[in-house]
């Protein structure tokens, strides 16, 4: 049996930090993943920013509930889940992603949680385990799965890397210029069509 890991944000959902930047115009929050590569440092700029404007959860909360998944999200998860076991492998946190979740048929999501203070500070954030995206590819390895993934940004390519088989999803110039080993489109059907093709 295959299992297909998918990324979340920029692969089936609009990047969250981008859309809560438009709507609260901070432009510094439109950093994301695709262009700081130490998730770390990217999360604690994030919450830097957060106390800077006195803004937190609710805040937050309330862009989420005006988002919607990409365009035929929904639509090519609901085909993929018909033929394989799919795990989406995020770097979100529980705390931002109900609504999201649900507008997608509640697939099976690994990601993180927030540490919030009663008033709804955003105060920090824990990691649901060290290199946690490539590190659920290999346990699902070390259970006899063959795991095919696909991601957008620099926190993907670990997963990729670990993964049997690894595509690159509407990811930025940059990340395709510095990993030209991974197959790229854009499309939804050609991103199955890559699946197919190299599964057992």
């Amino acid at each position: 049996m295959d299992v297909v890991c998918l990324d979340l944000e920029g692969v089936l959902v609009p990047e969250i930090w981008i859309q809560f930047a438009q709507v609260t115009g901070i432009d510094a929050l439109k950093k994301t993943t695709r262009d700081v590569a130490d998730y770390d440092e990217l999360m604690r700029f994030r919450l830097d920013q957060l106390r800077q404007h006195k803004l937190g959860l609710r805040e937050i909360e309330a862009v989420i509930q005006t988002m919607s998944p990409l365009e035929g999200a929904a639509e090519f998860l609901t085909a993929l889940r018909e033929r394989y076991q799919v795990v989406i492998l995020s770097d979100t946190f529980y705390e931002f992603s109900r609504p999201l979740m649900a507008q997608l048929n509640w697939p099976t999501l690994f990601c993180h949680h927030l540490v919030v203070e009663a008033g709804g500070e955003v105060s920090g954030f824990t990691m649901r385990q060290p290199e946690p995206k490539n590190s659920s590819v290999a346990a699902l390895q070390s259970l006899n799965f063959t795991v095919i993934a696909a991601g957008d940004s620099y926190n993907d390519t670990a997963m990729l890397a670990q993964a049997d088989h690894g595509f690159l999803f509407r990811s930025p110039a940059n990340v395709i210029e510095e990993f030209p080993q991974y197959r790229h489109t854009n499309e939804y059907a050609e991103l199955r069509h890559l699946i197919d093709s190299v599964s057992s």
